[in-house]
């Protein structure tokens, strides 16, 4: 069984059960770029979008409210699972989002016709342009709807950020007594604590999680109201107010209006700043990952200050290795958010005049980030931060045989003699606190206070915003 429908460029024969219509087919056969659909956080938010229009515009009546209230009975059916298959339009496609814009109006157009009693198609009666985008665009309603996606995905990204900063913190805690070497330019330096390590990753995984936080916050202003070019054009003077009043009641958010709607509309520097990010973040997880698997390489020839958990045999050829898998994984996940995000970078400098044509490019790649993220931290943490255990043996001995403990001497003797010093050791293999007794520069008792491994790690100035 089969229908036709009909557009401004001719005749197309669709499946009659089909709840898309003629211009998602015409999509669907231009673009069989990825076979990625649009992600469903961005199905549910365009879905919630365009109740919020529809009771927006039954309340200033613009609408019928048989057919809006189809209309809204339509999006219930979709934001509560139904009809997912429905939407076809692979994330690659026409610019600005008109393809997928169609294809929620169609699906929602096409559901509410058969609660009707209509058939699917009959597009005189209830249209998928004129009713269930009334007083919208595609160029005001995707970067709206990519808003809205992008807030609701990123609230669980945050709940997965605490988790992990959690975990690090604690970390911290069980290692505050282990002390070891510290590294600059990956060479020795002074003595830390692994607690202090780990408690800096924390730091750095809060700091990141709030800006992320700040970036969300500028994402609730939303261009919806400003229709094809900012002007509000076949729009009700207070449908903008009123749709964001439903959408905000609905969403239980404080969506607001945008400061400048033609801005809104040239201007995708806000999806362009969470992805930036996004970007951070994950360049800080590069680095905490890097981190790891330098402190947990050996077990024999490495710095095996720490082990990971092994969770699954390294080598095909080489019997007994164990990789940092997670670690390596959580890198690998990363690299791809940085390339998401130069995506990113360069779709919103490709905007032009009144409107930037490359969001759903935009949407698809910070969505994809976050689902990349949710999906794999909380792994990270279960079966790898959760289970990390410090080589205590291994780190102190790395603390008595380094040179670098001459540093302590320096404002004593002068940095060129505590340098000679360092030399010494590291030419004879003797340790600092042993030559620098043997050379009268400090008694036996003043060895042992200098160089106790909790003074040599103590703080030394007040803890907190400095």
């Amino acid at each position: 069984m089969s229908r036709k429908e009909r557009d401004h460029l001719g005749e197309l024969e669709l499946p009659d059960d089909a709840y898309y219509g003629i211009q998602t087919l015409r999509a669907y056969q231009n673009f069989p770029v990825s076979g990625l659909r649009g992600p469903p956080e961005l199905v549910r938010a365009y879905v919630m979008l365009k109740k919020a229009a529809a009771m927006a515009n039954m309340g200033l009546g613009e609408l019928d409210v048989t057919k809006g209230g189809a209309i809204v009975e339509a999006a219930d059916q979709v934001l509560s699972g139904e009809h997912t298959d429905a939407f076809i339009v692979d994330v690659y496609q026409a610019g600005a989002g008109t393809s997928f814009n169609m294809n929620v109006n169609e699906v929602l157009a096409n559901l509410a016709l058969e609660s009707l009693g209509r058939p699917k198609g009959d597009y005189q009666y209830l249209s998928p342009n004129d009713h269930v985008n009334m007083a919208q665009s595609t160029n005001d309603t995707y970067p709206t709807a990519a808003h809205m996606a992008i807030i609701d995905h990123s609230d669980r990204l945050s709940l997965v950020l605490v988790e992990l900063a959690e975990a690090l913190r604690s970390k911290s805690e069980e290692f505050r007594s282990v002390h070891k070497s510290g590294r600059t330019h990956l060479m020795d330096a002074v003595p830390v604590t692994l607690g202090q390590e780990f408690g800096a990753y924390a730091a750095a995984i809060g700091r990141a999680e709030n800006r992320i936080k700040q970036r969300q916050h500028d994402l609730l202003e939303l261009p919806i109201g400003g229709t094809a070019t900012g002007t509000g054009a076949n729009g009700h003077p207070r449908y903008r107010e009123a749709v964001i009043a439903a959408l905000s009641e609905l969403c239980g958010r404080e969506f607001r209006p945008a400061h400048d709607s033609f801005e809104a509309l040239q201007s995708r520097a806000q999806m362009m700043a969470y992805s930036s990010a996004l970007k951070e973040l994950a360049v800080e997880l590069i680095r905490i990952a890097n981190d790891l698997r330098l402190l947990g390489s050996g077990p024999t020839t490495g710095l095996a200050e720490i082990e990971m958990p092994a969770v699954q045999p390294g080598s095909s050829i080489m019997p007994g290795k164990v990789n940092p898998v997670l670690a390596e994984c959580l890198d690998m996940i990363c690299f791809q958010v940085v390339g998401n995000d130069t995506a990113v970078m360069l779709a919103g400098q490709a905007g032009q005049m009144e409107l930037n044509v490359m969001a759903p490019l935009m949407a698809h790649n910070v969505l994809t980030s976050q689902s990349l993220l949710i999906n794999f931290l909380p792994v990270f943490v279960q079966k790898c931060v959760k289970g990390m255990r410090a080589d205590e043996g291994r780190c102190r001995s790395y603390v008595e045989r380094n040179p670098i403990l001459a540093t302590l001497l320096s404002k004593k003797i002068g940095y060129l003699k505590a340098a000679d010093l360092a030399d010494e050791s590291m030419r004879t293999g003797r340790p600092i606190p042993e030559l620098a007794v043997e050379k009268g520069l400090l008694t036996s008792e003043e060895a042992r206070e200098l160089f106790d491994p909790r003074a040599m790690t103590a703080v030394r100035f007040k803890k907190g915003h400095q």
